[in-house]
């Protein structure tokens, strides 16, 4: 489970570019051992880019609500464990052929990655951590 983060923390990482949002993403993500999606009553809220169906990751719970709003406002954020992550969620978006969105600001911004990529980076981030 994740502390809260600091409103002043919340809008110095909102500033950063999308290879340093990806960069956060991997260290909170392996730190907390939880990635945040939004849900609806469908379920996963799906981004699309010109070649890519994506699904759009935070680091934080914070960042996830922050995109709640105009026709998302009747989604909810939600944690999956990173271990869920690994064993669950990177091969069904790979068989489903999704890519994923990570860490899209305001501007829907963000590094778009496949499954595996995510996966082996946050690996990575682990033994690094270790």
């Amino acid at each position: 489970m994740s502390t809260p983060l600091e409103p002043t923390m919340v809008e110095t990482i909102k500033g950063y570019d999308a290879e340093k949002r990806f960069k956060y993403l991997v260290k909170e993500v392996v730190t907390n051992r939880e990635i945040w999606i939004l849900i609806d009553e469908h379920g996963c809220v799906m981004l699309n880019t010109d070649d890519e169906d994506c699904v759009p990751v935070w680091p934080n719970k914070e960042f996830a609500e922050a995109w709640a709003t105009g026709e998302w406002d009747t989604c909810k954020a939600e944690a999956i464990s990173i271990n869920k992550w690994h064993s669950r969620w990177t091969h069904g978006l790979e068989d489903d052929g999704l890519a994923i969105v990570v860490f899209p600001n305001e501007n829907e911004d963000g590094l778009v990655i496949f499954p595996d990529e995510l996966d082996f980076e946050l690996k990575q981030q682990a033994k690094k951590s270790k």
